[in-house]
């Protein structure tokens, strides 16, 4: 359906109900019989759950959903809607936290169920989808940002750990996020709170407000509005100890992967310069440059190195002195500067007895601010200026200044880092949201319409990157100043490095249409069928940050494409027995990119006992590729390569600076051609509720997905090159320059091109645990337990060539949102006491270690650790205690500690998210952040 169809739908639906207000104020008074008594308690007890689109009175459906309500939010002390729900145990591999912050989808935030990715888990808001955020990770997946949505509206979370593309269609393959807000409020309410790091930095400020009035049942109307506004500030890398503020790890047996090292293509901001010539035979530019045998390095700078750099001059690898600088301590952040803020309102009025129509608009804008080290001379794509070279003379034939070897008619290799254009990223995002529906009753049917007409924008500026066109021109010309960077222009430095910035959107109109009643009696109950219909518009325009291939060193992703699908679906629940209950549903769907598709859904619980119920599920699923896949797009990313073949390494004198850790680029390129995937779900569980205070389930699940979408094979693309082996077809290896040292040597692989494909197949297998207890003492004194567990037994990939690659427990899937791993075990024990108005909850937080392998990018097996005794990251687990006061019945003062034993995240080199600061964020942010203090007040009115 296209947006203005969908704008003058939602125009109607908006425009019914006031006609019907109007005619009910010119006709004649008439008095409707309301429903009997008993049919009104029914009506009261049953609610629509998450994953069935029947109203039920028992909410344990055959399908595991585990609900967060606000009062468990609160006692949290998690304060977004991407903090509480990426803490669920079920979120593992491909999940994205804030800390990303030089990511493709840097400034938003993405929760990845069953470790299937952030592309195969759904997110909705009232059970209704949400347009996705307008970049895709790693320039690939698209996914939901939960940084927009309100988390002061909400009413409660329900996490779906099932599949359900039966009811909702694709991407609900993983489960289901349902965030649901308030369908109504009445009275004021409002929050502030402050908090700061103890170890400095991530100051923090929050507030929100929520007023409304209005009664459905007396006045026919309810209107509320709910604001809200968070600010925090950066915390650099600088403020945290060893080690995680530096590269340099020799003291605990690692290597020293500082910036500055000639040898590893380095350069400080201070340059360094050795005399060389023009590779002979080459190109003739400056980046064929080539140093004089033996010919010494030297500080470029003529004060030497400056306050942030070290001097070395007994290198073997690099002959002379150079400046040595700690990027990753200088420049590094643990988080970013970032800024959130929204308004949400909904105004719900009440027709007649049996017709409620409502409508509500959000605006939501999340900015983030990063910063980068100092972009190097010298980068491999998609220009190579590894041999960059200033020249002798300039136009004119006057001695270039910047060349302290011009008057013996040398070239002056280079490296350096321009330390005087500060460089970052900076993001705006805006999301606005409105929605419109009428539900009621006619006829034995509750019915419902809905439309949502959702909007993205993201506005991307980075600064501090280089031209490869300004860069040359600037050398060629001798505009800019080397040796005293201080006395650039502005406009000297807008010619090397000027400020690119894109807007990038993504858009979601949908019409809803749902219908359910109750058919017949079984001897269970009644037998109760849905049928639902939906008409969606989606559409996504990401365009090039690096329009030319211009700037140096940049990943790189193209994202456009746009689809109409429309799909029915149907349910029918059929209690056949007291003790038995047993629910089907279908849903089909044509998408105009990739043509039909049918997702079958069956649904069986058995109860033996009263306080005990057998249940299980079979699905099919499905996921459409996204438009990075099978659009116009193709992207470029890094990933940090550590080369352990020993034939290589023994050819450049057994490990020399050449050989030192560095950024490898992956490109991937949309393929037209390729097939959705495809899923099939088992899940088999047992609940036990043998008293009123006890409630426990465990829960097995089973998903194999086939058709799986998949870059090329570039873990077998490295072990083939360094092997000398042909490369599979559709796969490209390009070389680096050759190693200074070791010239006749193989070069280092600077970038591997594949294109999308689709595997055979992925399985994945493990177990959820839930246990919920409450015991209420004497003296009014209440005690809550919730214990929460996902183990995963397997998550395996089978490549088209029928390899295996089993990730459970390692670092990979490594090409997969900053190499975060698939942890075998996450879990949270929650434990809250309540005595009076004081309320205390200590939450503990567990994820396991994992191998510091991972076959997608090194087949063989090896570890990618570059500490030669640790292949290994440890476990994490951390406390955050948190607590409530209740002055009066209007204001309640609040606190928490988060991380109160201030653990240290384990150590982690392979991770590259965010500054690479030796620590894995995904799983381990709170660890580098510390122990964190807040304090706040609440109010009613």
């Amino acid at each position: 359906m296209k947006r203005n169809k969908l704008a003058l739908t939602l125009a109607g639906l908006m425009l019914a109900p006031a006609g019907t207000v109007f005619a009910q104020s010119t006709a004649p008074a008439q008095t409707s019989n309301p429903p009997p008594q008993e049919q009104q308690a029914k009506q009261l007890q049953t609610i629509t759950v998450t994953g069935s689109a029947i109203p039920r009175v028992d909410v344990e459906t055959p399908s595991p959903v585990t609900v967060i309500s606000a009062t468990q939010i609160q006692r949290s002390g998690l304060t977004t809607v991407s903090d509480v729900v990426r803490a669920v145990s079920a979120d593992n591999s491909g999940s994205i936290p804030n800390a990303f912050s030089n990511g493709f989808a840097a400034g938003s935030s993405g929760v990845a169920l069953r470790g299937l990715t952030v592309n195969s888990t759904l997110v909705l808001i009232d059970g209704h989808r949400s347009a996705t955020y307008a970049v895709s990770d790693d320039g690939v997946r698209s996914f939901v940002d939960l940084n927009t949505i309100p988390l002061a509206a909400v009413d409660r979370i329900e996490v779906l750990k099932d599949g359900a593309s039966s009811l909702y269609g694709a991407d609900a393959i993983g489960g289901v996020v349902n965030i649901i807000l308030k369908p109504n409020f009445h009275g004021v309410e409002g929050t502030a709170d402050v908090g700061t790091s103890q170890h400095g930095g991530g100051f923090t400020r929050k507030a929100t407000l929520m007023a409304g009035g209005g009664d459905l049942q007396t006045d026919r109307y309810n209107g509320y509005v709910s604001v809200q506004y968070q600010r925090d500030n950066p915390i650099n890398i600088s403020q945290r100890g060893f080690p995680f503020n530096t590269a340099d790890l020799r003291r605990i047996g690692g290597q020293n992967n500082n910036g500055g090292q000639p040898a590893a293509s380095s350069g400080s901001i201070y340059g360094s310069v050795t005399p060389g010539t023009l590779t002979p035979g080459g190109s003739g530019s400056f980046v064929d440059g080539v140093g004089a045998t033996g010919g010494p390095t030297q500080v470029l700078a003529p004060g030497g190195c400056g306050p942030k750099g070290i001097l070395v001059t007994n290198d073997p690898n690099t002959p002379g002195s150079y400046c040595q600088q700690n990027f990753v301590g200088q420049y590094g952040q643990v988080q970013p500067k970032m800024e959130q803020g929204g308004i949400y309102g909904r105004f719900t009025v009440k027709l007649n007895d049996t017709t409620t129509a409502y409508m509500s608009a959000s605006f939501f804008e999340a900015k983030t601010w990063t910063v980068a080290p100092p972009a190097q001379i010298e980068n491999g794509i998609p220009h190579n200026t590894n041999g960059i070279a200033l020249p002798p003379t300039l136009p004119g034939g006057a001695l270039n200044p910047n060349n302290p070897y011009a008057a013996q008619g040398q070239y002056a290799l280079i490296n350096y880092a321009f330390g005087d254009i500060p460089a970052g990223t900076n993001y705006n995002n805006h999301n606005a949201r409105m929605v419109g529906g009428v539900n009621g009753t006619f006829s034995d049917w509750n019915w419902d319409a809905t439309v949502v007409l959702n909007h993205t924008w993201l506005g991307t500026n980075r600064f501090g990157a280089i031209s490869f066109s300004g860069l040359v021109n600037a050398i060629t010309n001798g505009t800019y100043n080397f040796l005293n960077p201080s006395a650039n222009t502005g406009a000297a430095r807008n010619l090397v490095a000027p400020p690119y910035s894109k807007t990038s959107t993504s858009d979601l109109d949908s019409l809803d249409l749902a219908a359910n009643r109750q058919l017949w009696d079984l001897s269970g109950g009644a037998l109760g069928v849905a049928v639902g219909a939906q008409f969606r518009h989606e559409a996504q325009n990401d365009p090039t940050l690096n329009p030319g291939n211009d700037t140096l060193g940049l990943g790189n992703a193209i994202t456009r494409g746009s689809r109409d699908v429309s799909a029915a679906y149907v349910e029918f629940d059929a209690p056949l027995l007291q003790s038995l209950e047993v629910d089907v549903s279908g849903r089909f769907d044509h998408y105009t990119d990739v043509g039909n598709h049918f997702t079958p859904k069956v649904g069986i619980k058995y109860k033996p006992f009263d306080w005990v119920a057998l249940r299980g599920t079979y699905s099919k699923g499905l996921r459409a590729p996204s438009f990075s896949e099978n659009g116009s797009s193709s992207s470029t990313g890094f990933v940090t390569e550590q080369i352990t073949d020993p034939a290589f390494l023994a050819a450049h004198g057994g490990g020399n600076g050449y050989t030192l850790p560095y950024a490898i680029a992956l490109g991937t390129i949309a393929n037209k051609n390729i097939k959705p995937e495809k899923a099939t779900n088992y899940t088999l569980g047992v609940v036990v509720q043998p008293t009123d205070w006890l409630n426990a389930s465990i829960d097995y699940y089973n998903i194999k997905k086939e058709n799986v979408i998949v870059p090329g094979d570039s873990g077998s693309a490295l072990d083939n090159y360094f092997a000398g082996r042909p490369q599979n077809p559709g796969v490209t290896v390009i070389p680096d320059l050759p190693d200074p040292a070791f010239p006749n040597a193989q070069p280092r692989p600077i970038e591997i091109d594949t294109q999308f494909v689709n595997g055979q197949s992925l399985k994945t297998t493990g177990m959820d645990l839930d246990i919920q207890a409450h015991f209420d003492f004497s003296g009014n004194l209440h005690y809550v337990t919730q214990l929460s567990g996902t183990q995963i037994f397997n998550w395996k990939l089978t490549l088209p060539n029928g390899t295996k690659q089993q990730f459970v427990g390692t670092h990979g899937p490594y090409i997969l949102s900053s190499g975060a791993g698939t942890p075998r075990t996450r879990g949270s024990w929650a434990n809250t006491i309540i005595w009076g108005p004081l309320t205390v909850t200590g939450t503990l937080y567990y994820t396991s270690g994992m191998k510091n392998t991972a076959l997608d990018f090194h087949s063989s097996g090896s570890c990618i650790s570059f500490l030669p005794l640790s292949c290994k990251v440890g476990s994490f687990t951390d406390f955050d205690l948190t607590g409530s006061y209740e002055i009066n019945d209007h204001i309640s003062i609040t606190g928490s500690v988060m991380n109160v034993f201030d653990k240290k995240p384990p150590l982690d080199q392979a991770d590259y998210a965010g500054a690479g600061a030796n620590y894995n964020p995904t799983w381990a942010q709170s660890g580098l952040v510390g122990r964190f203090y807040n304090l706040g007040v609440k109010f009613k009115l």
